[in-house]
Parts: C-alpha cells; structure tokens; sequence
C-alpha cells in the first residue's frame, strides 16, 4: 500500500474583469474497497463556499460560483489518499463465444457503457482493430482485452500536440497518435464494439522507477500527473482496470478519481463565465508519494503549459478549454 499527498491547483488569468462565474469540479479521489480518500479539501480564490454531491456515475462534485468581477481565479484541490495493490487479474475467463450469447444481458445492465459516445462513437474503422485482437486472444474475453490493450500502446504514438482536449478517436485514428486521453478511448471503442462494457477512468499516476533505458517512467509519457485509463467489465469476473498508454498492469501507482462514459463526463473543472475578456489557463500537479529509503517523503512537481488566450466575444463564455489528460 501507499500513501499520497496530492495538490492540484487550476488556474485562470483573465485580460479583463469578468462575473457570475460558475463552476464545478470532480477532484475529489475515489474512495472504495482499493483506493481510501483520507481527506480532501477545496479553495478558491476569490473565495466562494462549494456544496457538493455525487453525480450518476458516483464521482463526488464540488460546484462554487464567484459572483463579483474578478481577473483571476484560482482552484486549489488538496487530498491525502491512501492505495492498495489492486487484486491480479483472474487467468481463464468468459469464452469469446459465451460472451456473444450474454449480448443482450449486457446491453440491458451496462448500456450506457456500450453506447457510442461524443468522444467514443462507432466507427467502421474500429473493425480491424477488434478482429486482430481477437485472433490474439486465446478465445477467451480477458484475453481479447489484453491484446486490444497491447495493440493500442504498440500501434499509436504517444505524443502531445498530436491531438486536443475534445479530440475523439477519429483524431488519433487519423495521426496514428495522442495522449492517454486517446489510447484509454481508443481501447473503450474497441471493447465496446466486440460488446464488453468500457468506462473511463480519470485519476493522477504517481512516480514510479526508471525504465529500462534509464528514463523516469513519467517522462516517458509525457512529464504530467494527470493520467487516464480504463476499465472493463468482464462477465462473471467484474470491472478489470487496463492502462493502454503505459502497456503494463494497472497498479498501487494509479489514483483514481472519476468514472464516465468518455472524457466529457469526468472533466476536472467546467464552467462558464460573464464577460468580454479572454482567458489563460494553467495547470500544475504537484505529489507527494512513496516514502523514500531514509523515511523522507519528496515531492513530485510537474506543470502544464497555458494554451492560447481565448479570442471570441461571446458575453457568457465557457471555461474551457480544459485540461487534456496526458
């Protein structure tokens, strides 16, 4: 098991003054029989009091609104979590073929982790994909995933800038790249389209060891915290965790923070705001994990990089874009 110490901080420089901002983020970590929130707390600046809830997909929402003009706002998300190794992967399994006479069940318990989605919709393209993973798997359901999951991480590139926040999986289809966002949604398409419910997993991976080459496990898929993944529901087994982007087990590494169908439902801050002016936003992650050899425990500072100023002249604007997980 691990201890964690998580601090992310949001925020947005605005190039005039700018109200009635209103707000809702899903920052707070799971808390269940794998993963224990040991404390959470939400600021702002300006300050304004949040109230909270639990959305469909039971991932805690913090909603706050900041009514005065302001030029700046800050959203600062501090959690202490406690991980447990999560239980291995059952070998055998559902048969391939077993799972095709289940169809129907399924689709009536997990539809809307079947459906298509504004991130994930069923695509022809898809098809090829699904057949190759399938002639890798050994006939067996858990198996098809693994392989689909392999084909992901060996297929497409890791690499930023090759698609955006509201990419969907045309996008990393098209480039033969993207970022964790788009390896954990090109693997639900996949899945879903051989009819196993896939959900996303939105969450932080905290430092690991260094690869075989040298390298920190975290540069090597880009330097950010902010990770996603994602998780399948295998009959007679349950829902088994899957990170395309590393290639390798789900583990006590991965902190999880919110389930969805895609990346629309999990989004860490949305909002809108009243105003002409544009906006800038930054994001930094900062952890604190492992205690070390000498029983110190270090802290883990990464930061993304502010996109563009905003240029439309709507009076009420989203606050977006957001956050691509990387």
């Amino acid at each position: 098991m691990n201890r964690c110490h998580l601090v992310h901080v949001t925020e947005f420089q605005y190039d005039g003054p700018v109200s009635e901002s209103y707000n809702e983020v899903r920052l707070r970590p799971l808390h269940d029989d794998v993963q224990s929130c040991l404390s959470f707390r939400l600021a702002t600046v300006p300050q304004a009091r949040s109230t909270s809830y639990q959305d469909y997909f039971g991932n805690w929402v913090h909603q706050f609104n900041v009514l005065g003009e302001h030029r700046h706002l800050r959203i600062e998300a501090e959690s202490v979590v406690l991980l447990h190794a999560p239980p291995p992967l059952l070998s055998g399994g559902l048969a391939l073929a077993e799972l095709d006479t289940l169809r129907a069940q399924i689709m009536e318990d997990h539809y809307e982790f079947l459906a298509a989605s504004k991130y994930v919709p069923h695509l022809s393209r898809v098809t090829a994909l699904v057949r190759r993973a399938e002639a890798a798997s050994g006939g067996l359901a858990g198996g098809f995933v693994q392989a689909a999951s392999d084909l992901v991480h060996e297929q497409f590139r890791y690499e930023k800038g090759a698609t955006h926040v509201h990419s969907s999986i045309e996008d990393a289809l098209s480039s033969g790249a993207g970022v964790c966002q788009d390896f954990a949604h090109l693997l639900l398409a996949i899945v879903r389209l051989r009819g196993l419910p896939g959900r996303y997993v939105s969450g932080y991976l905290t430092p690991g060891d260094v690869d075989a080459d040298g390298a920190p496990v975290l540069d090597v898929i880009g330097g950010q915290a902010s990770h996603a993944w994602m998780e399948v529901f295998l009959p007679g087994s349950g829902w088994a965790a899957f990170d395309p982007t590393l290639g390798a087990p789900v583990s006590w590494r991965h902190v999880r923070v919110a389930y969805g169908r895609d990346y629309g439902d999990v989004a860490p801050v949305r909002g809108v705001y009243k105003g002409h002016a544009g906006q800038r936003l930054s994001v930094d992650v900062r952890l604190r994990p492992v205690v070390d050899g000498d029983g110190h425990e270090q802290w883990q500072e990464t930061a993304a990089g502010p996109p563009e100023p905003a240029t439309d002249s709507l009076d009420a604007r989203q606050q977006q874009p957001q956050q691509q997980q990387q």
